[in-house]
């Protein structure tokens, strides 16, 4: 799978944790950066170019990486397209894709650890939206409300 990958200085430790468990995995990483450690780094300058290539279906899933992960997921919420979440359980990992067709992880690299960060994020690469007649209505929805904006 083609997986996008973005984070500020919050979360470049485990970006690149990650980074190197996704190629061992045998998926086309795409890192939107940061590339190093800058302390002063903001995420909406590696985020949203995520969501952007998540939202075109450039990339297939994004992961969002900041300190808390809240401030990367508001980021990535604002691209019309981009279904991001923080996610801290198994069960909104994987029932994110198949119910409401999540297609952003988002992490707090300074509440997480790296190794269920790792298992999260390979329940959500693992699952497929339902495409269940009522998940695909209430998805309707929200494009529509995305299209009104």
């Amino acid at each position: 799978m083609r997986v996008g990958i973005a984070t500020d200085h919050g979360g470049f430790e485990l970006k690149e944790r990650l980074v190197a468990l996704l190629r061992s995995a045998g998926h086309d990483v795409v890192d939107f950066g940061a590339m190093q450690l800058v302390p002063r780094d903001d995420y909406p300058d590696f985020v949203i170019p995520l969501a952007r290539d998540v939202a075109s279906r450039r990339v297939e899933r994004g992961i969002a990486v900041c300190g808390s992960g809240v401030g990367a997921c508001i980021a990535a919420n604002k691209v019309s397209g981009a279904r991001a979440c923080l996610i801290q359980d198994a069960y909104s990992a994987r029932q994110g894709v198949e119910d409401d067709d999540m297609n952003i992880i988002c992490f707090g690299a300074r509440v997480q650890d790296a190794q269920a960060c790792w298992a999260l994020t390979e329940l959500f690469l693992g699952a497929r939206f339902s495409g269940e007649k009522r998940h695909v209505r209430r998805l309707s929805k929200v494009k529509a409300q995305e299209a009104s904006q």
